[in-house]
């Protein structure tokens, strides 16, 4: 394009959207045009004397500062372009909140999610943890189940690329579109593509925390459009909230309900006879995990149900034994070969960590059960048929381990599922041992429901 016809060009762009006088820089405009063009449908053509047709420059500039709450107008001021160049998702906005065009939603309330690649901005466990935590944001509030799978195709494909990266949708490069989301549908539908020339993090503020872009990202992937509600998770802009302290919005939570509806109702009856994934003491309470849920045991005895993640935003589900160290006022939550400690909700720095840290053997693939006892600051760990001893204080493995859980314990020959109350009463599937504190002779055998309250 010669100079001349650059420089008509502008004129015109400038005279379309009814510019202030002074004129602005050429990048601002452009900035402008691909904007709308992008999220609000804009098919810009530059003007014609002999087109009678209504320019639609103005109209759509309206449309986006009606969206976004800013004063309507029609024309490219200041406070407009600031929104225009705030990092955003790539979806295109709509009017008002609504779901996708024709309702999109999945016909099941059991999906798979598969993470294809990863960022090198952070561990590979920080991404697994981001992903299912944001998942999960979903799930406390619907029906919704979410299954992790390694290989083949997934529901919701989750892939880490840049600029064209194969869906006609080509990411924009740093500082721009910082992810966009598919909404469902086969083959496509439900994906979400992540730009990694972005900087994520998982939980400064410097950076993107990649928790609450893909829990944006995933509102879309189950059938949400963007909200105009300022400070809803699908308003359209990024803005950084602490990961550790997120609650959805009642926005989001409307939006998501008005499709999948709410989660589904408790049993009347508390499902107590069961195998329980877990069972610890916690500030004076007893914990009882199972499943995305815990539920807490008062002294008064009262008992109330919680998701996991209610209370621990960074905690896995599905866990697999826990203990509570009162001297260190520390929680450990333990999921295949990593254990997270908190402090009251907070993760402390450095976890999750491997189970080597605790001294365990590679050959021990999980921990199936834990407990401490504040009077020794023994921590015995249970594997299989074995049981390891950690002092806490020492950090380090005791002698002769591993023991035999027969040796320990008699009666019991198998795996033990959880433990409690000091090692006096542990959990063997659906039934319940009671140990001596003393001399750990068997005292007497009960169903699982017998202590729950433990």
């Amino acid at each position: 394009m010669g100079i001349h016809r650059q420089l008509c060009f502008l004129a015109s762009l400038v005279l379309v959207i009814h510019a202030a006088p002074t004129l602005k820089p050429a990048d601002d405009y452009k900035i402008a045009k691909e904007y709308l063009m992008s999220f609000y449908n804009l098919v810009y053509k530059p003007p014609n004397p002999t087109d009678r047709q209504p320019d639609p420059l103005p109209s759509k500039l309206e449309e986006m500062q009606k969206f976004f709450g800013l004063t309507v107008t029609g024309t490219l001021n200041r406070e407009t372009l600031e929104v225009m160049k705030k990092p955003r998702c790539g979806v295109p906005d709509v009017a008002a909140y609504s779901t996708f065009g024709g309702r999109p939603k999945w016909q099941t309330n059991k999906l798979t999610y598969r993470i294809v690649n990863y960022t090198p901005d952070m561990t590979k466990a920080e991404v697994d943890q981001s992903m299912e935590k944001a998942l999960q944001v979903w799930a406390n509030v619907t029906p919704l189940r979410f299954t992790r799978i390694n290989s083949g195709t997934a529901d919701i494909m989750i892939s880490f690329a840049t600029r064209d990266h194969g869906d006609a949708q080509p990411f924009d490069g740093p500082l721009g579109t910082l992810a966009h989301a598919f909404a469902p549908s086969p083959g496509i539908g439900g994906d979400a593509h992540f730009d990694d020339d972005e900087l994520f993090t998982l939980r400064s503020s410097r950076g993107h925390v990649l928790f609450l872009v893909a829990a944006h990202e995933f509102g879309h992937s189950l059938g949400l459009s963007h909200s105009d509600v300022s400070g809803a998770l699908m308003f359209p802009t990024y803005s950084f909230t602490d990961p550790d302290s997120f609650s959805l919005p009642s926005d989001d939570i409307r939006g998501i309900q008005s499709l999948y509806g709410p989660p589904d109702p408790e049993p009347k009856n508390t499902p107590c006879r069961q195998v329980w994934d877990a069972v610890t003491t916690f500030k004076g309470e007893t914990i009882f995990f199972k499943d995305s849920f815990f539920w807490r045991r008062s002294p008064s005895r009262s008992v109330a149900r919680l998701p996991i993640k209610s209370f621990w935003p960074n905690a896995p589900d599905n866990i697999d034994a826990a203990y509570e160290d009162p001297v260190q006022d520390k929680l450990f939550l333990f999921k295949g070969k990593q254990v997270w400690a908190f402090n009251d909700r907070n993760l402390e720095p450095g976890y999750p960590k491997p189970l080597s840290s605790f001294g365990l053997p590679v050959s021990v693939t999980k921990v199936d059960a834990a407990v401490h006892n504040k009077n020794s600051g023994k921590t015995l760990l249970f594997f299989d048929i074995y049981y390891y001893s950690y002092d806490e204080r020492e950090e380090k493995m005791d002698r002769g381990n591993p023991k035999r859980v027969e040796n320990g314990f008699p009666g019991l020959t198998g795996e033990v599922t959880a433990i409690c109350n000091n090692t006096k009463k542990l959990f063997y599937g659906a039934n319940l041992f009671e140990f001596s504190s003393s001399n750990r002779n068997l005292i007497r055998l009960l169903k699982s429901d017998y202590f729950l309250p433990c």
